[in-house]
């Protein structure tokens, strides 16, 4: 299995000090940040896009984890790539084809992953298992932070879990969405292994055990 990861949301950070934002992640030993990009259509909120990303890159060493939650994330995938995200994750409801999107992913040099959202059949997700490393399961409808966690996706995280088994593959297990240690422990054993935390994390007395409590 692989070893257990956190990626803070940028998106619970404060939005005037991004720059902030990012190093209390470093402090907190990590090295993934979370990067939420929404268009307002396919979520129902706008948050920011490549140009945020860009002007963040040259103050970090962070893996940025972008995730697309946006109509049509094949017309982006060079936007983010110049930005200097290192992996996209699109969405396999969004309006796309979803294999030629992480082809082109992959052609700019990036890793690729798959989203779905609670509601979704994670069969959906099956054809794209051997071309992807990262499979998210969001467990809060996308679109808003401090929602909480929908238990009924525990059921999706095993089935991939099972299925990377299965393949004997070792594709990273994302969950995201209302993740605090309780629910992010009840995700790691259901099989995943990368968790996306918000509000948890920032409102954290303590960052730092806050994100070791989860990866212990």
């Amino acid at each position: 299995m692989n070893p257990a990861v956190v990626a803070p949301s940028l998106l619970a950070a404060n939005h005037g000090a991004f720059a902030q934002g990012v190093r209390s992640v470093e402090e907190a030993g990590l090295t993934w940040l979370h990067v939420d990009i929404m268009d307002g259509h396919f979520v129902p909120n706008i948050s920011f896009g490549p140009q945020v990303v860009a002007d963040l890159r040259p103050l970090t060493k962070l893996h940025f984890d972008v995730h697309l939650m946006i109509s049509h994330p094949d017309r982006y995938i060079e936007a983010f790539a110049k930005a200097g995200a290192e992996r996209l994750t699109v969405h396999v409801e969004a309006d796309h084809d979803v294999a030629k999107t992480i082809a082109a992913i992959k052609a700019h040099g990036m890793t690729a992953g798959i989203a779905m959202n609670p509601d979704a059949d994670p069969r959906r997700v099956l054809p794209y298992l051997d071309s992807v490393d990262l499979v998210l399961c969001m467990t809060v409808f996308p679109g808003f932070g401090g929602q909480s966690f929908i238990p009924s996706v525990l059921e999706s995280i095993r089935f991939i879990a099972a299925e990377r088994a299965r393949r004997g593959a070792n594709f990273r297990l994302e969950v995201d969405g209302g993740i605090n240690v309780e629910t992010g422990l009840r995700c790691r054993e259901a099989g995943a292994d990368t968790f996306v935390t918000g509000t948890a994390f920032f409102k954290a007395p303590d960052r730092k055990a806050f994100a070791a409590a989860l990866t212990a």
